[in-house]
């Protein structure tokens, strides 16, 4: 990866011919980025031209940041290191606990001075419940273990929230490092970046397109950079514990979108919030987590269908999903395999697995 910034090299600057992804900076933040694909194809993304010289400016909401975390007392550390160089200090940090096997954990949050909570019940779901009923903060931030955050992430995720209709805000995730076949593999097909352009979500364009069709709230953002209102917390529950690792897969955080948006709550996309994230580096790692991404998106599927009863989410999950999966091994029956397939039976045993998983689960109280 190389990083250019165009202040100092001018609009004439390139990507480097030996970086799998060049990242463009303009005034501190990102504006493109240029990636080649290990098969030689390129995509560029780009944001449309706009003054980023400044943020807009700060309310006198109060800010916590969660961290969730199980075994990874090393990475944890690296995250939280990243922590007192904000331009914005949250209020408090806390550290979820979520059942990890030593005292490791415990001992690096103490060490960082943060508030330290442990939830012995295994899923990152159960584990960002337990964060936002500890948390006292007005807005509630989460990123993840294995992250990097710009020291300007909170102060930005913050000042989305510069209207009371927005309940959430995401940020940008760019990759920490792309290394290993395995971290560009998924950056090529499943990067978390959104763009580098605002996005607002109204629940209102929610209302319009939800009854034929189901809303994409898995592009709102990432789960490794997101925040909250309090209050929405108190008006729609919390993250369904059914969800995420741990338990279906993954999910949890856009179906979380997913229900504020259809319950008016508008969501918004803002890249001048940038965390950075390590991919796993190993195509093994890699195998499954593709997997629990299609268990989960299965799940979370049928999950809003049921908590909202708009059937078009049923319909995706049990006839259009399944429909261009066949699509896709047709395709690659006559083509022969492509770059983007290498884990297409991941995907379509993860997806299965999903539908398995939901229906065999117990419906939550209420």
């Amino acid at each position: 990866m190389s990083h250019v910034d165009l202040d100092v090299c001018g609009t004439g600057a390139v990507a480097s011919d030996e970086a799998a992804m060049t990242i463009f900076w303009r005034s501190g933040y990102p504006v493109g980025h240029i990636l080649q694909l290990d098969d030689g194809r390129q995509r560029q993304v780009w944001g449309t031209p706009q003054d980023r010289g400044t943020s807009a400016p700060l309310s006198s909401l109060s800010a916590s940041v969660v961290i969730c975390t199980r075994d990874r007392p090393e990475e944890l550390a690296r995250c939280l290191a990243s922590l007192p160089l904000q331009s914005f200090r949250p209020n408090e940090i806390v550290v979820v606990d979520n059942a990890s096997r030593d005292g490791r954990t415990r001992e690096v949050a103490i060490q960082a001075g943060v508030v330290y909570v442990r939830e012995d019940r295994p899923g990152l779901d159960f584990a960002r419940n337990t964060g936002a009923k500890a948390a006292t903060g007005d807005i509630i931030a989460y990123t993840d273990d294995d992250v990097l955050l710009h020291p300007r992430w909170l102060e930005n995720l913050v000042a989305a929230f510069d209207a009371p209709e927005i309940g959430a805000v995401t940020g940008l995730v760019l990759p920490a490092e792309l290394e290993t076949q395995a971290q560009r593999q998924f950056e090529s097909f499943w990067s978390f970046g959104q763009g580098y352009d605002r996005v607002d979500y109204p629940a209102a364009d929610f209302a319009l397109t939800s009854g034929a069709h189901v809303f994409p709230a898995w592009k709102v953002g990432a789960g490794a950079s997101m925040a909250f209102r309090r209050s929405v917390f108190e008006k729609v529950g919390y993250f369904d514990e059914r969800l995420d690792v741990g338990q279906a897969g993954c999910s949890g955080d856009s179906e979380y979108w997913y229900r504020l948006l259809a319950n008016r709550i508008d969501c918004r996309y803002e890249p001048m919030a940038v965390a950075f994230h390590f991919h796993r580096r190993a195509m093994e790692g890699l195998s499954f987590q593709i997997y629990s991404y299609m268990r989960g998106h299965a799940a979370a599927l049928m999950v809003q269908a049921e908590r909202t009863g708009l059937v078009a989410n049923r319909h995706r999950a049990l006839w259009t999903m399944p429909k261009w999966y066949l699509g896709r091994l047709w395709r690659r029956a006559r083509r022969g395999p492509a770059l983007e397939d290498i884990f297409l039976r991941q995907e379509i045993t993860g997806y299965a697995a999903g539908l398995y998983f939901y229906f065999r689960q117990k419906r939550p109280d209420g």
